[in-house]
């Protein structure tokens, strides 16, 4: 895990912010990484989070999510220890790997417990990129700005290959964008308090994460 400063722009303003990038090429394979919390939704069994190398030239070791149970209410994750706040801009490497239920994987920010957080996942098998709250342990996908309650919004999210997830928060505005492009904007006011980030996935999703790269102001 590295850290270093800079001021940038960050929700249209210039601000002075940290900025912290994790890697696992340090961590032991077949190990969980350190510097991590594992966490699951309520009354699901855990998942298993292993540090593994990687098939994809440079790519070095990975963290993978590799319990295959599938339980639909049943959402694995991986909160980074250490850190909170409440605007950050958040980023990760995702490859879909295996699911017959589900191929999904995600970031989590404002994270209270396991029923508490926000989070933007991707699914392979749905072909999406959907943004959700967490309130009370029930999730519900928010509605898009200019456009109402679409399901979020179709992207290209292929088994086995890597795609980038970012999402920018700044108070109650949440931007989203999928391999660099912008894909859409929501508002939501439930969570405005600091909180953790981390990674997330669901059901029987196997799926593969990388430098998750974290700026708060």
């Amino acid at each position: 895990m590295s850290r270093w400063c800079a001021v940038l722009l960050f929700g249209g303003v210039l601000v002075a912010a940290e900025t912290t990038r994790v890697t696992f090429d340090g961590d032991a394979p077949g190990r969980p990484p350190a510097g991590f919390v594992f966490t699951v939704s309520a009354n699901d069994p855990p998942g298993v989070w292993v540090v593994r190398d990687d098939d994809a030239p440079g790519r070095g070791r990975v963290l993978v999510q590799t319990s295959a149970d599938g339980r639909g209410s049943r959402f694995p994750m991986a909160v980074v220890e250490g850190m909170v706040a409440a605007d950050v801009d958040v980023s990760v490497k995702i490859k879909p790997m295996a699911g017959r239920e589900d191929q999904a994987g995600g970031l989590v920010w404002r994270y209270q417990d396991p029923g508490h957080y926000y989070v933007v996942r991707v699914n392979a098998l749905e072909g999406n990129v959907v943004l959700y709250k967490v309130d009370a342990g029930r999730r519900v996908d928010l509605p898009l700005k200019g456009e109402g309650r679409t399901y979020g919004k179709k992207a290209t999210v292929s088994t086995g290959q890597w795609g980038e997830l970012r999402v920018v928060a700044v108070g109650p505005r949440f931007e989203v964008f999928w391999n660099g492009a912008r894909l859409f904007e929501a508002e939501d006011a439930t969570f405005s308090q600091s909180g953790r980030v981390g990674l997330w996935t669901k059901a029987d999703s196997v799926t593969a994460f990388d430098d998750l790269t974290v700026v708060t102001r």
